[in-house]
């Protein structure tokens, strides 16, 4: 019984896992968690009432299963008081807590200490974290699924994105080192093996910004604000993002650090978000709030949004990218038709073409049906273009957006409306656009041609609940009614 113990103890150790003090699990399907950040509490400061009505505010507003408290939190003197008084916060509302370390807070107290502090209550969710790494407060937290199984459904990675380098010369900033790094793939290895060789969904909790954030900018499918004006990134990219590319587990990033930005965006297909910056005396003109993430269950799929105590913002849908701003908007009404027979039609043309409206002016060849938008099957190797032509059958009322991947040039109508331009002679390239539709058929119109080599077409069709290629099955001959 002593070594099962000892093996047990050994194991949570190494992994730096979540001990048996508070076990998470999805209910009907769902998990919420709520991201406080850059709380900036002042012992000192009247400021603070602000901040912990703040918090508990936003906590009875959403009722989470677990707050994520990502760095910067006491940072001033005494600062053994100001985590008293954070810890009293989440004890008085019941409410379990992690905590990830900011560049601030061990300027005021050693983060050993901090640690210390956190494990005396009943509500923190952590542990010291690995000792052999860099940082404190690595760790991860397993939710398990519904019914109180013990399969680990999601998971949370807590990391230590440390404070400053040991010179000015490597930049302002720390970094995630290497071997945290190495912890992280460790843990998603070990998951991802009892997972059935599946990567286990999952988000990543820290405080400073990956450079991989400033690839949003400017990006129109980023949302939110960036009144910073800028990523307060380290200078060093020490690779993490390449690995939560490569262990495929990670759906989102979130951290704080920068007040004035609460933006997010997809990079890879992992959502690289900000939260809202919490406390009254940290800098910044945003209005005061948290965000709040929710998962679902046994799907890489969860919604976000920030809540103030003025109330709810906009709710941002990963992986589709859509938010609620968009489903506003009109929506184009379904075509009143009762088309009969599945397939596309199309139109083959000749010549050499530079864009898709000189097609009309090359030799026609063909005309016919098809089961989906197919290339393979032209006479010619190169120099040739398609029109097809379809009814396409949309589920359910919704934004969707419609990515076509082509080489070289495509355009994409739907109901006359074009909602991707990818034209011009290219390699292979993928350009999206959205579209509000109500539910029902639509007429689809895509053009595509082939001027030297290389020739490839897919079209991809993403919703709040569909992410795939375009199938036979949602197409369906026009005119071929019933």
């Amino acid at each position: 019984m002593k070594k099962l113990y000892l093996f047990i103890m050994l194991f949570f150790l190494q992994f730096g896992l979540l001990f048996a003090q508070h076990q998470f699990n999805f209910k009907n399907g769902k998990f919420r968690l709520v991201q406080f950040t850059d709380i900036h509490w002042d012992p000192k400061s009247p400021g603070c009432d602000d901040s912990e009505k703040t918090i508990k505010t936003v906590l009875e507003m959403e009722k989470p299963s677990l707050a994520i408290l990502t760095g910067d939190i006491v940072t001033s003197d005494p600062a053994v008081d100001g985590w008293n008084s954070i810890i009293k916060i989440f004890e008085e509302a019941r409410m379990p807590f992690a905590v990830t370390m900011g560049n601030h807070d061990a300027e005021y107290l050693k983060k050993k200490e901090i640690y210390d502090m956190l494990l005396e209550s009943p509500y923190f969710v952590g542990t010291h974290g690995p000792e052999d790494i860099k940082g404190a407060g690595n760790h991860v937290i397993p939710v398990l699924g519904s019914g109180g199984g013990e399969k680990v459904a999601a998971l949370i990675y807590c990391i230590d994105s440390n404070d400053y380098p040991n010179t000015d010369d490597l930049g302002h900033y720390d970094w995630i080192h290497f071997n945290q790094i190495e912890w992280y793939r460790n843990q998603s290895a070990h998951f991802t093996s009892q997972n059935g060789g599946r990567p286990v969904p999952a988000l990543a909790f820290f405080h400073i910004a990956l450079p991989e954030y400033r690839n949003l900018l400017g990006r129109e499918s980023t949302w939110g604000k960036c009144d910073e004006g800028e990523v307060c990134s380290a200078d060093i990219n020490s690779g993490l993002f390449a690995s939560l590319v490569e262990c495929g587990d990670v759906m989102g990033v979130f951290v704080g650090h920068d007040h004035d930005n609460d933006f997010l965006g997809q990079e890879k297909d992992i959502v690289l978000g900000y939260g809202r910056v919490t406390g009254k005396d940290a800098y910044g003109s945003l209005v005061r709030g948290g965000r709040v993430i929710e998962l679902y269950e046994n799907k890489r799929q969860f919604d976000t949004w920030i809540t103030t105590p003025k109330g709810k913002e906009f709710t941002y849908y990963y992986p589709s990218g859509i938010t609620s701003v968009d489903e506003e908007g009109e929506y184009l009404p379904a075509r009143k038709v009762k088309p009969a027979q599945q397939g596309v039609a199309y139109t083959y043309y000749e010549g050499k073409f530079k864009q898709t409206a000189d097609m009309y002016a090359g030799k026609k060849v063909a005309e016919g049906r098809l089961s989906n938008f197919i290339i393979s099957d032209a006479p010619a190797k190169d120099y040739f273009g398609y029109e097809f032509r379809s009814l396409i059958r949309i589920p359910e009322k919704g934004v969707y957006y419609f990515y076509v991947y082509s080489d070289d040039g495509s355009r994409l109508m739907i109901d006359g409306k074009e909602i991707v331009d990818n034209d011009g002679s290219h390699n292979l390239r993928c350009v999206g656009g959205k579209v509000a539709l109500e539910a029902g058929f639509h007429e689809l119109k895509l053009l595509y041609f082939e001027n030297y080599m290389g020739e490839e077409l897919k079209v991809r069709i993403v919703g709040r609940h569909i992410d795939k290629q375009i199938s036979d099955d949602m197409l369906y001959l026009p005119g071929a009614e019933k």
